[in-house]
């Protein structure tokens, strides 16, 4: 059977996982786009390569069954081929293989070149920094480092990802530069750790001076720092917060645990004490900082004491932004060795209470926005509403800003002076002055 009804050799590219692999997916589409191929993402197309996550449990269910339905369409005759790539194919390539034969051929995350050949294109080496953008036109991820030199027992990504890889500064700029002239307004900085940034090519960690030449870039408003790693965290980093504007009083640096027994079997080279001491350093040196955090709960071992110690720490530590993970069990991980010995209704109960708590301070920390007016960035509407970020919101997983769109005009990509005038546990209903 052939394809009935899609256009002839449109390539239509799927992305699944985290902020990384869509700038993967952006990076491939921009490839494709420079060989003349007709190529959309997440749209209809006759050929289908899906992007896909291998992180933990949901994600590999959720591309095992992303895969599972393109590899239906096709022997049903709607699409032709069906190509896989990301980190599930790149850590589980002979068992997929095995189990799915219909896809046409899978890749690993370093096989770009590889890729571009399966579907008729040329790797060119010249395109630094062209990519199709996937994000609204203000803001787009940049990823300023691959890969990941830390041996967390639970993490996958070293496997998937390999050894840490930073890009230099003047590439960084150049790509920055280029989407500016694109109309983005927002960078949102990402790598498997930010703060490792340097290392390898400049032999000390340089992530302060990288801030500083992307705060030099015309048209750039908003500088945003995602994953950081809290042991060896650069503290002129704080400096180049606190004294740039550009750069948001925001960073993302999850911390996954405050038990010290934890801690250590989960191999994170911090304890209780240190981590607790690096926050009130961050708040010290940056006042209304915005610290974003993720935790797991439910660690082999994980005892009823250790997650009581936990819940009162996010009590004491009333973090802005937090989200929580249950532990997933990951073969060829250090703790692969231990046994998954806490039930997975006690870590999904476990997971509720912390974000009880949160929810509770959030809250709190939004009703005392009530009256305010923030600098927001309008990223599109929806329903009847415009949804605005403020600078301490990072799109898709922080608190959104909703403007009535019946009463109020503000343009989708630009910054709006948004006054507060109600607030919910992770929304803020405000218009504009």
């Amino acid at each position: 059977m052939r394809t009935k009804t899609l256009k002839k050799n449109k390539i239509n590219l799927v992305t699944l996982g985290c902020s990384k692999n869509i700038y993967d997916s952006e990076v491939i589409m921009g490839q494709l786009k420079a060989n003349g191929k007709d190529v959309a993402h997440e749209q209809e197309g006759n050929i289908v390569v899906i992007n896909t996550c291998g992180f933990i449990n949901n994600a590999k269910e959720q591309s095992v069954n992303t895969i599972l339905n393109y590899v239906n369409l096709k022997q049903e005759g709607e699409i032709d081929k069906v190509f896989v790539t990301g980190c599930l194919s790149e850590r589980y390539k002979p068992d997929l293989q095995k189990e799915i034969p219909d896809v046409d051929d899978y890749f690993g995350t370093t096989d770009l070149p590889l890729l571009l050949k399966a579907l008729g294109a040329d790797y060119k080496h010249e395109l630094v920094g062209e990519r199709l953008t996937t994000t609204p036109k203000n803001y787009a991820y940049l990823k300023i480092a691959e890969g990941c030199d830390r041996p967390c027992s639970f993490c996958a990504i070293p496997l998937m990802r390999g050894k840490h890889r930073s890009k230099p500064i003047e590439e960084l700029v150049q790509e920055s530069e280029k989407l500016a002239a694109n109309g983005v307004k927002e960078l949102i900085l990402i790598a498997q750790d930010l703060t490792y940034y340097g290392l390898d090519l400049y032999k000390k960690r340089n992530l302060a001076e990288l801030l500083r030449a992307l705060a030099k870039i015309e048209g750039i408003e908003w500088i945003r720092l995602h994953y950081a790693f809290p042991t060896g965290f650069p503290e002129d980093v704080l400096d180049v917060i606190r004294k740039e504007p550009k750069v948001c009083n925001y960073i993302d640096i999850p911390l996954q645990h405050i038990s010290d027994e934890i801690l250590k079997s989960m191999r994170r080279g911090t304890t209780h004490e240190k981590t607790t001491k690096l926050l009130k350093l961050f708040r010290k040196k940056v006042p209304g900082i915005c610290i974003r955090t993720t935790l797991i709960v439910g660690y082999p071992g994980e005892t009823e004491a250790q997650f009581e110690e936990l819940k009162s720490w996010v009590k004491d530590m009333r973090f802005e932004r937090l989200g929580v993970f249950t532990y997933s069990h990951e073969e060829d991980t250090h703790a692969y060795n231990l046994e998954d010995d806490v039930p997975e209704d006690v870590k999904m109960k476990r997971a509720n209470e912390i974000m009880e708590i949160q929810s509770q301070i959030s809250w709190e920390q939004n009703q005392q926005k009530i009256g305010k007016t923030f600098k927001c960035v309008i990223d599109r509407k929806e329903g009847n509403y415009f949804v605005g970020r403020t600078e301490f919101d990072s799109p898709d997983v922080d608190n959104e800003v909703l403007i009535d769109a019946e009463k109020h005009y503000v343009k989708i990509g630009d910054f709006s002076e948004i006054k507060i005038e109600e607030a919910h546990d992770f929304d803020l209903y405000g218009y504009p002055v």
